[in-house]
């Protein structure tokens, strides 16, 4: 059984080189997703908020305003403190087949990391945790980065 690593990203480009380590090392998996589908996932919830967020299915649309009015802060606020916990649902449009290629999807997340950092002015609220500061926007990125490829350990 693989045990989840315990890491953490103080910016964009230290993700992208243990990505990097992870694709030249090669790596177990903790969890269920590879390295391609994780790095595509990043690359996604990097683009959206400088892009637009896919839209809600028109139900969940009156749940996550209540959520982002009332409990979207304070689950901000313990993510960037404790990490982002295992096992919640994602949109899955974000979420791409298993097997894809790897090189290819490390592209995409580094293209994506440098549009999301060049990016002038606000970025689009969050459907969950609403308007963010640029240093709020950065940090929930790297907690996710962080959440996504501690599945993922390198075999050497």
């Amino acid at each position: 059984m693989v045990t989840r690593r315990a890491l953490t990203f103080d910016t964009l480009g230290a993700a992208a080189r243990d990505a990097e380590h992870l694709l030249a090392a090669g790596y177990d998996r903790a969890g269920s997703w590879d390295l391609a589908q994780c790095l595509d996932h990043l690359a996604a919830w990097l683009t959206y908020p400088v892009s637009g967020f896919p839209r809600m299915p028109l139900l969940l649309r009156p749940l996550f305003a209540l959520v982002r009015a009332t409990l979207g802060r304070g689950m901000l606020n313990k993510y960037l403190r404790e990490g982002m916990p295992a096992g919640k649902p994602t949109m899955p449009q974000s979420v791409g087949q298993p097997g894809g290629d790897p090189a290819a999807a490390l592209g995409r997340f580094k293209a994506a990391a440098e549009r999301f950092e060049a990016h002038a002015g606000d970025y689009l609220p969050s459907p969950l945790f609403g308007p963010l500061t640029r240093d709020e926007a950065l940090k929930v990125q790297l907690a996710h980065a962080a959440h996504h490829l501690s599945f993922l350990v390198p075999k050497r």
